[in-house]
């Protein structure tokens, strides 16, 4: 299971551990992931994602999942969360 987040592809950054006496060490930032199950209101069922805890800070200013896929870029989502935008879009055209 890879360390990105589902819906806004946050994924490891590297950087420098700093000694007090300056020594640098390489390090990895990883991101703050969670398992979620979030609602689909248009769907009307729940899906499971790995995501950022603030990625499910942006989820919820925006409304639910449905409208933060709205807007979502498509590069950025994974395959499963592209799964579930299009098949949004698709109930929400014939509803």
């Amino acid at each position: 299971m890879s360390r990105v987040c589902e819906l806004t592809g946050k994924g490891p950054m590297s950087g420098n551990n700093v000694s007090h006496a300056k020594n640098r060490t390489k390090r990895r930032f990883l991101p703050n992931l969670n398992d979620v199950t979030l609602q689909s209101e248009t769907l009307g069922r729940g899906f499971k994602l790995r995501i950022s805890a603030a990625a499910l800070r942006s989820v919820d200013h925006r409304g639910g999942l449905d409208a933060f896929l709205a807007k979502a870029k498509d590069v950025e989502l994974s395959a499963n969360a592209l799964k579930i935008k299009k098949d949004i879009a698709k109930a929400q055209a014939s509803a």
